[in-house]
């Protein structure tokens, strides 16, 4: 077995082993989704994101791709792809830099410090530029909305199955 295929499985089992809640695509360790959370004290907490993390043949000495697989409203967060603008993952990545690395460090600090000026979602940075707390609104805006979203769907889920359905119904 190479060094990159020892040091992928080191970093996905050292991710999965950490808090964070995590699925491997295709019953491989290339493609995972992430569960990751907004981050304390910021605009985005309270929101829970799913994280799609595809690692190359090269990895670590390259980088994986990383994008929101559900929506989010930010700058430097493709609206349609959920591609990430973040220099540390598309530009200066270095072998030292792990999976932990990217959900403890570096999308905490990217939703902590969006950048307007080197957008992704124009509509995201134009908004943040000219009207800071209608920006911040939407973002809490849309939090609420899939927290809602996601509370319906487990009403849903448990009003099929009557076990389920009767414990719901006790914490209504």
């Amino acid at each position: 077995m190479s060094s990159p295929c020892k040091r992928r499985e080191m970093d996905v089992m050292k991710l999965m082993m950490s808090d964070y809640s995590v699925e491997p695509i295709n019953d491989g360790i290339s493609e995972l989704k992430v569960e990751f959370h907004g981050p304390k004290d910021s605009l985005y907490e309270g929101g829970i994101w799913k994280i799609r993390v595809e690692l190359p043949d090269a990895y670590p000495y390259k980088s994986p791709s990383i994008g929101f697989v559900n929506k989010i409203f930010h700058p430097n967060v493709d609206e349609l792809s959920g591609s990430v603008c973040l220099d540390v993952i598309n530009q200066t990545w270095s072998p030292m830099f792990d999976l932990l690395n990217i959900f403890e460090v570096f999308l905490p600090q990217l939703l902590l410090y969006p950048n307007p000026s080197d957008p992704l979602n124009g509509d995201a940075a134009s908004l943040m530029m000219k009207d800071r707390k209608q920006y911040e609104q939407r973002v809490k805006g849309e939090i609420l909305f899939y927290f809602f979203i996601k509370i319906i769907s487990l009403g849903a889920i448990f009003a099929s199955y009557p076990i389920l359905s009767s414990i719901y119904l006790q914490f209504e």
